[in-house]
């Protein structure tokens, strides 16, 4: 039987989707990678517009140098860096600031071709719109999170850095829960208690998410590289020293990289439960590929944390962690999907 009409558009739309978020992920990893390497704070200007164009000759190469130099990032910590040196953290950040325009692009005009056409379905169009809105947001969030940076001290606020990642993973989950939306539908009913995890679970991962942004941001993971106690105790001492004690959780490296594993620990475990669940509702297969994206992801952080820190590693984490959280809402579109 041929599928109808707005079936095939639905799917045409969902494909465009798809891939959208597929360079999304790739941003995500590209943001790791900047952050990891110390370049986010080598482009000291916003140009929406022109800044896709970079220094062309080595006139505007040095004269772009000479404006890093200006901040505190060269004054503190790059002190003598040339200008070869400028240019490798420069394309970095260069790179990541172009994809997320092309970003732009790449949803922007599709977008506008598919609704010209007629192509989206009742009820789609608002999604697309909030997902254009967010991105924007997005843009203007990464630059007032450099903003921080390019103080006294050059370092972004950790507080800015996790509502950047945060921001980018929600419009990444948002834009694949409507692609689900329109390539599956009406198969089944969870019943309540399936429903009820698979609606906390990629909450609980999206947590997971922040809490690895905030060690990203006071560089906590560089402490205490040993698993599974933290120098020689499983709980260290000074947690929650700071004054008011709350503020520790956010501040305090000790404090952060404690709760990232206590998290990460938990979570581990109601990933198992959630997915005995799904595996009992008659999902399977999207359980099976949540487990492997959990064990893979628990591999990747704990060699993270015993070889220092590398950034090749520390960006597959941060990408792994983004993978689980992929699996986790196909489950939950799995098991929450209604009748049609």
């Amino acid at each position: 039987m041929l599928l109808s009409q707005q079936t095939q558009y639905d799917r045409q739309v969902a494909a465009w989707l798809l891939l959208c978020a597929a360079v999304i992920f790739g941003m995500i990893l590209l943001g790791g990678v900047t952050r990891l390497t110390n370049s986010g704070l080598s482009m000291v200007e916003w140009k929406p517009l022109m800044g896709v164009i970079p220094p062309l000759s080595e006139a505007e190469w040095q004269a772009t140098f000479d404006k890093y130099k200006q901040f505190p990032e060269y004054q503190k910590v790059n002190r003598g860096m040339d200008l070869d040196g400028f240019k490798s953290i420069f394309m970095y950040e260069y790179l990541h600031r172009v994809l997320g325009r092309l970003i732009g692009v790449l949803f922007f005009i599709p977008m506008l071709f598919f609704a010209i056409k007629g192509r989206v379905r009742q009820g789609v169009m608002p999604k697309l719109w909030i997902l254009f809105v967010l991105g924007g947001l997005q843009g203007l969030l990464g630059w007032y999170m450099v903003k921080s940076g390019l103080v006294d001290n050059p370092r972004v606020s950790q507080y800015r850095l996790t509502s950047h990642l945060g921001l980018a993973v929600i419009i990444y989950s948002y834009m694949l829960w409507v692609a689900f939306d329109l390539s599956f539908q009406g198969k089944r009913v969870a019943a309540p208690a399936a429903a009820a995890w698979a609606r906390a679970i990629p909450v609980l991962v999206f947590l997971m998410i922040l809490s690895g942004g905030l060690v990203a941001g006071i560089r906590a993971g560089f402490a205490y590289n040993t698993w599974p106690l933290m120098g020689t105790s499983f709980i260290p001492p000074l947690l929650y020293s700071l004054d008011p004690w709350w503020v520790s959780a956010f501040e305090d490296i000790t404090t952060v990289q404690f709760n990232h594993r206590m998290f990460a620990y938990v979570l581990f475990g109601l990933v198992h439960v959630y997915a005995w669940r799904a595996l009992a509702s008659g999902a399977g297969m999207a359980a099976g590929l949540m487990v492997a994206a959990l064990w893979f992801q628990v591999v990747l952080g704990i060699s993270t944390l015993l070889l220092h820190v590398p950034v090749w590693l520390a960006a597959l984490h941060q990408g792994g962690a983004v993978l689980l959280l992929t699996t986790s809402l196909y489950t939950s579109h799995v098991l929450l999907r209604q009748r049609g």
